[in-house]
């Protein structure tokens, strides 16, 4: 844990600081939860439809999840900007960049469609079982129709979020819940005269769900008090491309961070799946559970990014480090948590996804494996969110792709797969052990880079030359120095 010996360690700033972080937290955990519960609902409805059906979506979920990860991270620069904007004092500036991070939003939306339209093509020549292909295909076309309400709700969600103002996140999310449960379950199997449509139910239905919170969140900011004085709406401007360029030199290394990550658990899925229905339908099951225990940790990380973000806004050095200690102190005591529930309730968890037996067992064994990188999970991400904060996400990005794919995906595919005859291969097993030495070796990069990035010492010396640079290019301030 990042450590430095002008931070309090009895007195009530630390104490005030977790306070802090935990109420800033508290909705976005909330928020996320009720993200990873749409795989929930999806994975629920289709698993007792059937295990194919259930197959089907977890390629189809891997392969919605693999490219959305890169505009999902991109948009991830607009927190720490807004809030470092917001510590400044320069409240005035954050409805012009937020009307540009709205472009940007839309064109990512508009060119994931594209590719997610062409990529549902990929199955056959990736090896994916043939039982599974074609449910698939159905799940891509459906979700792909709801990819630019995506990224518009999320350029909205995240403005609000670098305010810290995160209640919005948490109620929305639930309000797609309660639209998706319905809707999913209805084209899933057929009711009310429509018909049955199988793996491509959850699909159109997370389509809908998605465009629902989209037009909510709009006019939510449109008419809400609080958001008044910002002026978010009051003209119309074009695209300035300083201002994107800025947002993309931060944000993408962002993006492609999440992507890499994200893009381990995917590719493991897709790997998994050219094993079979019964493996794949487990591994659905298991990294679905996984998914929604992140949920806790990721949302952390963003409130740890927007009290970082402000604290150097302000020109606070200590802080930055007394915030990301607070989250570092919140994550410990999440994750313990959830490993707990995973190693003592694994078979009673999978019992609500599945009544076959054979899928039950698997997913079960793959829970114990779940609950081995609870605390390295949560020691990345949090740092990572850390990171984002200072605006150092460059260098972020390349210790990533080394822990994720020259660790991570190799030793996986080598254990899980027998790739070049150096093992007979451990299934799933094997390669969800490459996922917990891949965020191990994360978890331990990424910390100790927040250690470096966040000096007091240095970051004075930073902020006396330049003084805080908050909006756009944040990354001026720390990254690669």
């Amino acid at each position: 844990m990042p450590s430095d010996a002008s931070l309090p360690t009895h007195g009530p700033r630390l104490s005030t600081e977790v306070g802090r972080s935990a109420v800033l937290a508290a909705p976005l955990v909330l928020g996320h939860l009720s993200t990873g519960l749409i795989g929930f609902v999806d994975s629920v409805i289709a698993g007792h439809h059937g295990t194919e059906t259930l197959a089907a979506v977890s390629v189809g979920t891997a392969l919605f999840w693999l490219p959305m990860m890169v505009p999902m991270g991109t948009l991830m620069s607009l927190p720490p900007a807004v809030s470092q904007l917001d510590g400044a004092g320069r409240r005035a500036e954050i409805g012009a960049l937020f009307r540009q991070a709205m472009w940007l939003a839309a064109v990512l939306g508009i060119i994931l469609f594209g590719f997610m339209t062409a990529a549902a093509h990929a199955l056959v020549p990736m090896g994916i079982a043939p039982t599974i292909v074609p449910g698939a295909i159905d799940f891509i076309h459906g979700i792909r129709w709801g990819v630019p309400a995506l990224t518009l709700y999320l350029c909205m969600r995240y403005l609000s979020d670098g305010l810290h103002f995160t209640l919005p996140t948490m109620v929305l999310g639930f309000g797609g819940l309660v639209l998706l449960v319905p809707i999913g379950y209805v084209l899933t199997y057929g009711a009310f005269g429509f018909p049955e449509l199988g793996a491509g139910g959850p699909g159109i239905a997370s389509a809908v769900m998605m465009w629902a919170q989209a037009i909510a969140f709009f006019l939510y900011l449109r008419r809400s008090s609080r958001f008044a004085g910002l002026r978010l709406f009051a003209r119309f401007d074009p695209p300035r491309w300083d201002t994107i360029r800025g947002l993309l030199a931060t944000g993408l290394p962002i993006g492609v961070t999440v992507a890499m990550e994200g893009g381990l658990f995917i590719a493991t899925a897709l790997l998994i799946g050219r094993l079979g229905e019964l493996p794949a339908a487990a591994h659905q099951i298991a990294i679905n559970v996984a998914s929604l225990c992140f949920m806790i940790p990721m949302g952390l990380a963003e409130a740890t990014t927007v009290r970082v973000g402000h604290a150097l806004g302000r020109s606070d050095v200590d802080g930055v480090r007394r915030a990301a200690r607070a989250g570092y102190l919140i994550v410990l005591a999440t994750q313990t948590f959830s490993a707990l529930a995973l190693l003592l309730g694994n078979d009673w968890i999978v019992g609500f996804y599945t009544d076959d037996a054979a899928v039950a067992a698997l997913a079960a064994t793959l829970l114990l494996y779940a609950a081995a990188f609870q605390f390295p999970d949560g020691v990345q991400v949090l740092s990572a969110g850390a990171l984002r904060g200072l605006g150092d996400t460059r260098v972020p990005m390349l210790l990533a792709g080394l822990a994720y794919w020259a660790v991570g995906m190799p030793l996986g595919a080598v254990l899980g797969l027998g790739v070049g005859g150096l093992t007979t291969g451990w299934g799933p097993r094997g390669m969800w052990l490459g996922l917990i030495a891949g965020l191990l070796v994360a978890a331990v990069l990424l910390s100790l880079r927040f250690v470096r990035s966040s000096d007091p010492t240095r970051l004075r010396l930073i902020l006396n030359e330049t003084g805080p640079d908050p909006a756009p290019d944040a990354a001026r301030v720390t990254s690669d120095r």
